[in-house]
């Protein structure tokens, strides 16, 4: 009985990993793979991931000790896929706007009156 007690006090050396860290690599990932989604979809992915990261960040350099290094690591490849996430969907978001802009632009100068003649 005395051994069962002793073996379930809990280590308190050991590392944990970081609270965010396979979110913000899934969600670095999913920001790369949907900014194709006219750009919102990837925005919002890179940006949560992005703000996360941050905290994580924060919170690992206030105690470098208490977290494992890995779940840092992943924290920082989430990082870097989601800015690469965030340029790639802001330019095809940019294309879009553009897109529609000169659609429209079209659209307006179009002689209407002879297309009502047919």
């Amino acid at each position: 009985m005395e051994n069962s007690s002793f073996q379930s006090s809990p280590n308190l050396n050991q590392q944990v990993p970081l609270p965010n860290a396979s979110i913000v690599l899934a969600f670095g990932i999913v920001s790369v793979v949907l900014c194709w989604c006219h750009g919102i979809v990837g925005l919002i992915f890179a940006i949560i991931a992005l703000i996360l990261s941050g905290r994580d960040i924060a919170l690992y350099n206030s105690n470098p000790g208490a977290y494992t290094a890995h779940s840092y690591s992943n924290i920082k490849a989430g990082r870097s896929i989601a800015i690469i996430g965030l340029v790639l969907a802001a330019v095809f978001l940019f294309f879009v706007i553009i897109a529609v802009f000169f659609l429209g632009l079209g659209f307006a100068l179009l002689p209407w009156e002879f297309l009502n003649e047919f």
